[in-house]
């Protein structure tokens, strides 16, 4: 059997890994169009935060590894067209045009960021750095630079604004939401993260639509948005990302956001095709709507059930619940699955409360605030939020695990964990507690 994957990040290098471990007299082969492989999106941030030396450090895989693994890999090949009725793709190799076979075929291409709804986006000056030589270019123009925007306040904004803000930059940072990071966290639990934005000095610009950017090379940025204009050296672009399909043959079916649309088993509309990663949509939980969700730990998810799947489909995809953890201005922070302010759009009778938990059970311990979401008539969990100045990021794991186990506020109780005074309370943090003070009567809708 020979298997091509178009794209080698982290779709497609599980999906790669997958097969292999699965297949072992597989013929697998790797389409990227990088110059190396196994990019670390995010790696610039890592730079900034001096988890690493340089940018050549941002990978989580060579190509070494993989072909001691009989998996080859073709670096530079730039796939321009797949024609599923005969099972081929044509693609530049360095620049000459090749074509090869396929006994099947993963579409692992991953996503860019741009955007077609503002003017100006791929200035000279417009940063983006999703790619090794993108952050090359943008960590240069950084350290030329004084003054930022970043346009959009999802993670990637508010990352990078929360980083550049300790190399003392001026940061505006603009939001068309009247919060940041409203796809995971509901206002009233990250409203301290966006005052102490403020008090570091971010100029946070709320409701706000950028309608274009204007730039020259070697000049400031001006971004437009309703009557106003904000003027810096440079700016980000942190708007969601999307995929590149312009490849397809057009027998493969799209959503109207021109994602893939696949099912469970990561099958695409076309026999022996599959898609994974950040170029589809993705059931949210175990429902059948589906959304856009490009996570690391989705498009890794996806890459180990479209192998599971290549020769009869086994495995179904348990859906996102678009599970996040990160520290951002002084708190950890973490969510998973349903918000308080989606639940009105998913047709389920949903109540919230907000608790205060000590992590240890020494008299100086720190607190984790909670806000946990779930069904008023079950008690199933829906959805849980994290905040704290320590590190509970791993404690999101407990609770998206209940989610997808569809475990109840009373199970949740009654799981097993270890106690120890200096590290744990007498009540698992990832407990609803149910001491008096947690009466159902101070739970609020």
């Amino acid at each position: 059997m020979k298997v091509v994957i178009i794209g080698a990040s982290f779709a497609g290098v599980s999906a790669a890994l997958e097969i292999r471990k699965k297949q072992s007299d597989a013929e697998i082969i790797l389409l990227e169009k990088q110059s190396m492989l196994g990019y670390i999106p995010n790696g610039l941030h890592l730079y900034w935060e001096n988890r690493i030396a340089d940018l050549d450090a941002a990978y989580f895989i060579t190509k070494e590894q993989l072909e001691k693994k009989n998996i080859q890999c073709f670096l530079e090949a730039a796939v321009e067209k797949i024609h599923t009725v005969h099972k081929t793709v044509d693609y530049l190799f360095y620049g000459k045009e090749s074509t090869i076979t396929y006994d099947k075929l993963i579409i692992a291409t991953g996503s860019s960021q741009l955007s077609q709804k503002i003017i100006g986006s791929d200035g000279e000056n417009v940063l983006k750095y999703k790619r090794n030589h993108e952050a090359v270019v943008a960590l240069a123009k950084m350290e030329a630079s004084q003054s930022v925007t970043i346009i959009g306040a999802g993670q990637v904004g508010v990352e990078a604004a929360f980083l550049l803000s300790k190399q003392q930059k001026q940061v505006t940072l603009i939001e068309s939401l009247d919060y940041v990071l409203f796809k995971y966290f509901d206002k009233d639990m990250i409203q301290v993260v966006q005052e102490r934005m403020v008090e570091v000095g971010i100029d946070l610009r709320l409701n706000q639509t950028v309608s274009s950017i204007e730039t020259e090379a070697n000049q400031p940025v001006t971004v437009r948005f309703g009557n106003e204009t904000v003027t810096s050296d440079t700016a980000i672009l942190g708007v969601n990302v999307r995929p590149n399909l312009s490849f397809l043959d057009g027998l493969i079916r799209l959503h109207t956001d021109q994602t893939i649309e696949v099912d469970r088993y990561m099958r695409t509309s076309v026999e022996d095709v599959f898609a994974v990663g950040d170029c589809i949509q993705l059931a949210y939980g175990d429902g059948e709507e589906t959304e856009y969700i490009p996570l690391v730990n989705n498009a890794v998810r996806t890459g180990i059930v479209a192998a599971a799947n290549l020769i009869q489909p086994e495995t179904a995809f348990k859906g996102s619940l678009r599970t996040i953890g990160t520290f951002l201005f002084g708190y950890y922070i973490a969510s998973t699955g349903m918000t308080e302010a989606e639940s009105v759009f998913s047709g389920q009778t949903v109540k919230a409360y907000i608790q205060e938990v000590r992590l240890n059970s020494l008299p100086d311990t720190d607190t984790v605030t909670i806000k946990w979401i779930y069904d008023t008539t079950s008690h199933v969990l829906l959805g849980a939020q994290l905040i704290s100045s320590s590190n509970i990021l791993e404690k999101i794991n407990t609770l998206a695990l209940a989610i997808q186990t569809k475990q109840t506020l009373e199970e949740l109780q009654q799981k097993e964990y270890f106690f120890h005074p200096s590290f744990s309370q007498l009540i698992s943090a990832t407990n609803f507690v149910s001491w008096l003070e947690m009466r159902d009567d101070n739970i609020e809708n």
